[in-house]
């Protein structure tokens, strides 16, 4: 043992992992690509990764169980966090090209395509960080890579007081006057953290974003 935490990387064939991988072994965890049931549950955190198409990202991560990892951990207080797809898929549905897909359901909301001119909303943008912010703490003014043209539009979660409420952190395409959509850009919920945006193709700020949730393990 390395006294580093373990970090599971959910491989369910979405895409070319490694600089995931490469990105939290550099924020201190000793980190595993697997699919391995007990090893998810396991780990000390959890990093779900997704690429591409919501209904294949969902079938993939239905093919190794993923759903149902993602699901027992949370149950259990354990750390998850979702990146790009790997949000997405955390919310109820998701549509694409008219077909809609059931997501895992730990939030309400539905995933569609971007109202902006330009889609893919690709490249680096600034977010709307919420006081409070662990996720975001000492990089609340920077800016975070982006390559989508699917998001969250409306968060649809409501608590009303019963628990605290996620910290939902917002992020626009483009200026409104000129057509911009604004939509979900992340997510901090108890042991539930997720990100619309790439923290590992993100530079400095992106990898002081994931030491801080390395440092929650």
């Amino acid at each position: 043992m390395t006294g580093r935490p373990q970090v599971a990387v959910l491989d369910y064939g979405s895409g070319n992992l490694r600089s995931v991988v490469r990105a939290v072994e550099r924020a201190g965890a000793d980190v595993v690509l697997t699919s391995d049931f007990e090893t998810c549950l396991g780990a000390d955190g959890l990093l779900v990764p997704g690429v591409g198409a919501y209904a294949a990202c969902m079938a993939g991560l239905r093919a190794v169980k993923g759903e149902r990892i993602i699901g027992r951990r949370l149950a259990g207080g354990r750390p998850v966090l979702g990146i790009c797809v790997g949000m997405q898929v955390l919310f109820g549905h998701g549509i694409e090209h008219g077909v809609e897909t059931e997501g895992c359901d730990e939030w309400p909301g539905l995933v569609e395509r971007l109202q902006a001119p330009v889609v893919p909303h690709m490249g680096w943008n600034t977010v709307e960080v919420p006081e409070a912010s662990v996720m975001f703490a000492g990089v609340e003014g920077e800016r975070f890579y982006f390559v989508h043209s699917y998001g969250v539009r409306e968060w649809e979660l409501v608590t009303n007081d019963r628990t605290r409420a996620p910290l939902v952190t917002w992020a626009e395409t483009g200026p409104a006057e000129r057509g911009g959509d604004r939509f979900v850009a992340a997510v901090e919920n108890g042991p539930l953290w997720a990100t619309q945006f790439h923290p590992e193709k993100s530079g400095d700020a992106g990898a002081a974003l994931l030491r801080n949730w390395v440092a929650t393990l």
